[in-house]
């Protein structure tokens, strides 16, 4: 069996705010998180994530252990947590190779009896089909490029008969039902893209989907208009949601617009926050981290909301905002487009540690997360990490 490891990439503002709370490995591509689509190119669950220090012992559901970066025996699969792969494995040498992208070196191939360590260069090449994601904000990118085809593979399953009372614009075979209730009343638009609902979630009527759309398990969708998303477990919407990306377990049941966003796990969206997604002048946007420019060259970028932020009701972000893990938004409608992690509003105080770990232990096992030591351990990292900055 070939053993996989995801190699993180190095530090720097354009992975904020999600590198100071997870791997990067753990954000989701398309309907699929980095480390899936790895997964399924390796054909095998990953062994490992090569990361940074304060992940260390990262414990969330699912997620293999995180180390530093070391040697690595063959045979295995090494891919960069930057990269999404798309596709099929590809035919791989017999002698340890370098995985391509249009000429990027994105992983690397290692036989039985070889070994791998960070900086290896070998001659032999296979090229890999995907994305290279330069920065949180590609997450947005990587949807647009890989929403339809994600979905699209669903199709092929056998999945439950759109209920009576629903309207389907499209071909019907695009509304795939593995498991989910459905009220009457739900429009599916499927001509731009399947909409794929997982088991376990629950649709209200007066909710329309515009495809490519895929809402994994355990779900709750109150209504709204939700188009070219892709929404983590465990996630509750309602509103209108435009091409955005929920890791999981986020909370917005509320009216408010979220555009072209990223929202982390135990983000809580209070009602009617609003995501701008667009300049008046149309052009590029670029994000502001801690002074640092990060220029995106993209056009629509909401938001980016770390894990565990929060947002006050009638909550107006700019265009291209960031928010740091943890930061409670509160104190007035329209925060500054660089929010630091772990912020008490926007008077410079800091939510305490004992605080956090508080509010984490009410709010986890809501969703039937428990707070263990492991989780209680990561959190205090996190913590200890983020609010350094």
């Amino acid at each position: 069996m070939t053993a996989l490891y995801l190699l993180e990439p190095q530090a720097s503002a354009a992975w904020y705010p999600f590198a100071d709370c997870r791997p990067v490995a753990e954000l989701r591509a398309g309907a699929w998180l980095i480390r899936e689509r790895w997964e399924a190119i390796a054909q095998s669950e990953a062994s490992g994530i090569l990361g940074a220090e304060h992940l260390h012992g990262f414990a969330e559901d699912g997620v293999p252990a995180v180390h530093a970066p070391r040697e690595i025996e063959g045979p295995a699969l090494i891919g960069r947590s930057d990269f999404a792969p798309s596709g099929v494995r590809p035919e791989l040498p017999a002698e340890a190779a370098r995985l391509v992208n249009d000429g990027e070196t994105v992983g690397w191939w290692v036989p039985a009896g070889a070994r791998w360590e960070p900086g290896a260069a070998y001659a032999a090449e296979a090229a890999l089909e995907g994305m290279v994601l330069h920065g949180s904000y590609d997450l947005i990118t990587a949807l647009e490029h890989l929403l339809v085809a994600d979905t699209a593979d669903f199709t092929h399953e056998r999945g439950d008969a759109v209920p009576d009372g629903c309207v389907v614009i499209g071909d019907p075979t695009d509304v795939v039902l593995l498991g989910a209730a459905v009220e009457p009343g739900v429009v599916f638009d499927v001509r731009h893209g399947a909409v794929v609902l997982e088991q376990h979630t629950y649709v209200k009527g007066g909710t329309r989907f515009e495809g490519p759309v895929y809402v994994g398990p355990g779900c709750e969708v109150s209504g709204g208009q939700v188009t070219r998303c892709s929404v983590g477990l465990r996630s509750k919407i309602r509103g209108e949601l435009h091409t955005s990306v929920f890791l999981g377990y986020a909370n917005k049941a509320h009216d408010g617009f979220v555009g072209h966003s990223v929202v982390g796990r135990w983000v809580n969206l209070g009602a009617g926050t609003t995501t701008s997604n667009l300049k008046n002048t149309y052009g590029p946007i670029h994000l502001n981290v801690a002074g640092e420019r990060v220029e995106t060259g993209r056009q629509n970028i909401g938001t980016l909301f770390g894990d565990h932020a929060k947002t006050a009701i009638g909550t107006m972000l700019d265009t291209g905002t960031v928010v740091g893990a943890g930061a409670n938004l509160f104190g007035r409608p329209q925060p500054p487009k660089y929010v630091p992690p772990f912020a008490w509003g926007f008077d410079g105080e800091t939510v305490r540690r004992d605080g956090f770990l508080t509010v984490a232990a009410r709010i986890m096992p809501r969703r039937q997360v428990a707070v263990t030591d492991d989780v209680r351990a990561t959190l205090e990292r996190i913590y200890q990490h983020a609010a350094a900055r």
